[in-house]
């Protein structure tokens, strides 16, 4: 598994890793929904496309989470799975992705998450990519 849980007091807490940037943003999208959706009751029906971009790898993670977090709010999107991301390094990275799932239910909502903080934000580049994200709930 490409990320953990770490206990948290009053918010939701992750530790993400990948031996590529891409790998990071794919494994912290998983770790997003699993903290908030029963993930085995969302159906495949739905597809969402992220495009996102930022001049640093941190703030590409921060800006891809918010996404996520934006269409749970407002689409009422649930991933199951991410078919794929790339990242583009030109001017400003650029992540695009597409992440497969379904309509979010009441019952299939285990929390529901409010902001994606800075609080002990980090990504950092050591023999892998590895990620610190707290999410107020």
């Amino acid at each position: 598994m490409g990320y953990r849980f770490v206990d948290h007091t009053a918010d939701v807490a992750f530790e993400v890793f990948g031996d590529s940037l891409e790998e990071l943003i794919v494994n912290a999208t998983n770790a997003f929904y699993e903290a908030f959706v029963y993930i085995d009751r969302l159906d495949e029906n739905r597809v969402l496309n992220v495009d996102v971009e930022a001049d640093s790898p941190d703030y590409l993670l921060y800006n891809w989470l918010n996404e996520l977090l934006y269409a749970f709010d407002t689409e009422f999107f649930g991933g199951k799975f991410v078919e794929f991301v790339e990242i583009d390094e030109g001017d400003n990275l650029t992540a695009r992705g597409t992440i497969r799932g379904g309509n979010l239910k009441p019952e299939i909502v285990k929390v529901e998450p409010k902001a994606i903080t800075l609080h002990d934000f980090s990504v950092e580049k050591k023999n892998g990519w590895k990620a610190y994200v707290v999410i107020d709930i």
